[in-house]
């Protein structure tokens, strides 16, 4: 019998190791719809504060807040990916994200919570919905009874997408 524990646990590793490397998650929401973004590219999450305009930035960037001496450039998600723009309440939150050097934060309804998936358990996202909102999209995962749309940040400000950073 105990030579049969070693044989369930390598079994169970080479289970594991099909489904790919192993992957934690933040959820948050944009209208009814659950984005996901990995915890890799967050560095915290704030709640709502002021956000200073800037004059002549495209329309999904909100303006600027200054965190701890750093100017951090925040971005409607909502705007960026085509849909109306947010009504800020007591859930809104900024998710701030470390991208080409960068600080960004991406203002959002409502933070959620963290899960872990495997790398393997990402399905391709369907060709549904608005170009804007689909470039960004690494994949869909089926969480409990719940859709989570998995976002590809690096797509999301890549240069040739001129988040209109560089000009502020």
């Amino acid at each position: 019998m105990s030579e049969l524990a070693p044989m369930k646990e390598s079994g169970k590793a080479l289970a594991e190791s099909k489904k790919g490397e192993l992957l934690q998650y933040l959820t948050f929401k944009l209208i009814d719809e659950t984005y996901g973004i990995n915890v890799l590219q967050i560095k915290e999450v704030l709640r709502y504060s002021e956000i200073a305009p800037v004059p002549g930035a495209p329309s999904y960037v909100l303006g600027i807040v200054n965190l701890r001496g750093n100017v951090v450039t925040v971005v409607d998600t909502r705007v960026r990916f085509g849909l109306p723009e947010c009504t800020i309440t007591d859930d809104t939150r900024i998710i701030i994200i470390e991208h080409g050097g960068e600080q960004i934060g991406l203002l959002v309804d409502a933070v959620q919570e963290v899960f872990y998936l495997y790398q393997g358990e990402i399905e391709q996202s369907p060709s549904v919905g608005n170009d804007e909102a689909l470039k960004f999209i690494q994949g869909v995962y089926q969480k409990d009874d719940e859709l989570v749309i998995l976002l590809e940040l690096d797509r999301m400000f890549e240069r040739n997408e001129a988040l209109g950073i560089e000009a502020m």
